[in-house]
């Protein structure tokens, strides 16, 4: 071990080095690799990591379509797993207990948007949990494709003991990512909410709205979907594709998640919601959505974004999940297959989210 740098409250931070499985360039296979973990400061939780869902966005940033990735890069941001130490001024967790990490693992803490719980949102600009500036080792972070994780205390979430782990790995970013929307534009009883396109972001969406009270109606291209939106709890699904099924919500829905990635006719979708009504981006298509003006003026419907959630947001909907029994639907892996997981997911091969069985990594 070596001490690296000093904390605020005097002790020297040490390294170590665990197993992980990440890549060392944008057109390389991922594969395993030595990174180096800090040992808990005072402030710390070490997690041996059980399970981690694997994010399009694991995928975007491991071949550098977003640009600005920094290799070596370890993705994973849908962590579960059992805290094996705690440093001295821990309070709320210790040895043993099953714990989460999510898309961040620090912020600045002090801004308006942080005191407010909405960390998501920092100004000076959250610390995510992979390729990301590291405060404490000065390099970039490294995620959940790996043996261990230390994340300070106020990032660290619980997990619902009733729960099954591996299928709560995803809600840590599909979950949170959908819940948030739902939460902040009041979805409950007596809303009629359409959820665009069924993957592993509005597989999510179409449990946590239907737990909500709403009725919810899928939007899809495929056939194929229409029993299985149904199997999770869609009151209706709609086929795109069909002018006169898309006819019958014109006007009717008080809010739509907009889930898809690829390019589409987002107006089609504006043109669902009633007056004051709202759709809320969370997928990320590559080109530029092109909105008609008069989609939005005549009925007073509003286009929005939103991502992720804060620290307390996203143990309320943990919470809201161990209440209601939702977990993700999951395809369990190990890690030595993860590149063909990834070919998988570009081609949307998966019912409705890869999460890896992190034992594997020892083998």
């Amino acid at each position: 071990m070596e001490a690296v740098k000093t904390t605020a409250e005097g002790t020297k931070i040490q390294t170590k080095a665990v197993k992980a499985f990440g890549a060392a360039a944008a057109d390389a296979q991922l594969q395993q690799m030595s990174i180096q973990r800090r040992t808990p400061t005072p402030h710390d939780v070490e997690i041996e990591i059980l399970y981690c869902g694997v994010c399009h966005s694991d995928l975007h940033t491991a071949r550098n379509e977003w640009h600005g990735t920094i290799y070596p890069c370890v993705p994973g941001h849908e962590i579960v797993g059992r805290v094996v130490s705690v440093g001295s001024h821990v309070t709320k967790f210790k040895p043993g207990d099953m714990a989460a990490v999510g898309c961040l693992v620090d912020s600045c803490r002090e801004c308006e948007y942080c005191k407010e719980g909405l960390e998501q949102y920092c100004e000076p600009g959250h610390t995510q949990t992979y390729n990301a500036p590291d405060k404490h080792l000065g390099k970039q972070t490294f995620g959940g494709y790996s043996e261990s994780i230390v994340v300070t205390e106020g990032f660290v979430l619980r997990v619902p003991e009733n729960l099954d782990l591996a299928a709560v790995a995803p809600l840590l970013c599909a979950g949170i990512t959908t819940y948030s929307p739902l939460k902040h534009w009041n979805v409950g009883p007596g809303k009629k909410v359409g959820i665009v396109g069924i993957g592993g972001l509005g597989h999510m969406g179409v449990k946590l709205a239907k737990a909500m009270g709403a009725e919810v109606i899928v939007f899809t291209t495929s056939p194929s979907k229409v029993a299985d939106a149904k199997r999770l709890g869609a009151d209706d699904v709609v086929l795109s594709t069909d002018e006169a099924q898309m006819a019958k919500y014109a006007g009717k829905l008080h809010f739509v998640i907009d889930a898809v990635s690829a390019a589409h006719n987002i107006n089609a979708y504006l043109n669902l919601l009633r007056i004051d009504g709202s759709l809320a981006l969370v997928g990320a298509p590559e080109h530029p959505l092109k909105v008609e003006a008069f989609s939005l003026i005549p009925y007073r419907r509003s286009f929005a974004g939103s991502m992720i959630g804060g620290i307390a947001e996203t143990q309320e909907m943990l919470d809201f999940c161990g209440k209601h029994n939702i977990v993700s639907d999951i395809e369990m892996i190990n890690i030595q297959q993860i590149n063909e997981a990834y070919e998988r997911l570009l081609k949307g091969d998966v019912k409705y989210r890869f999460v890896i069985n992190m034992a594997s990594l020892k083998k």
